[in-house]
């Protein structure tokens, strides 16, 4: 399985970089994981919770750093076992640079080549693209969050975001008679 991206962080450099080296912060991030644990110069234990389709497996395996840059990337390799489930192995490449248009933020490319054996080897190479991608999704989204949990939202259009979503639900609201006491009355 082959797999590349792009995404647009709505943080510096500096703070994605030590974001993306903090074993709490993946931990938290990367979806089903209950322990994310450095174990040497630049290896981590890690297992987590993997569903595939129809299987589902706790994986444990170790996660190791090379060719690291402060604070442009790196490349990591990975190895997990899953029981009867199967098996995980590959590697991963992340760049960070500040974003291309001169904007607040920095952009993250990625790219990961993986194989996979054992039952989740036998569901197909769709269904396991597809559960990569959305575990991909899932942690950027998760980070996003935890860099604005932690730094501040992100710059201004993720605000306007924000008001048209509160404005969806208060027409949703209003709609189904749960409005607010000054809503009804102008209605």
């Amino acid at each position: 399985m082959e797999m590349l991206g792009n995404r647009r962080l709505g943080v510096t450099q500096q703070q994605a970089w030590d974001a993306l080296n903090d074993p709490e912060t993946l931990k938290k991030c990367i979806p089903g994981c209950d322990k994310f644990e450095l174990t040497g110069d630049n290896q981590y234990t890690v297992a987590a919770a993997v569903k595939v389709g129809p299987v589902s497996a706790k994986f444990t395996g170790k996660v190791t750093l090379t060719d690291i840059a402060p604070p442009d990337g790196y490349k990591l390799s990975f190895e997990g076992q899953g029981g009867v489930a199967g098996f995980a192995k590959g590697a991963s490449s992340v760049t960070l640079k500040p974003a291309a248009d001169g904007a607040e933020g920095c952009e993250l490319d990625y790219t990961v080549q993986a194989q996979v054996g054992g039952k989740i080897a036998q569901l197909g190479q769709r269904l396991i693209d597809g559960a990569a991608k959305s575990t991909a999704d899932d942690f950027f989204k998760r980070f996003d969050a935890e860099m604005q949990r932690r730094y501040g939202p992100a710059p201004v259009e993720g605000e306007a975001v924000a008001e048209e979503k509160k404005g969806a639900v208060k027409g949703f609201m209003n709609k189904i008679g749960l409005g607010g006491k000054k809503d009804t009355d102008a209605a």
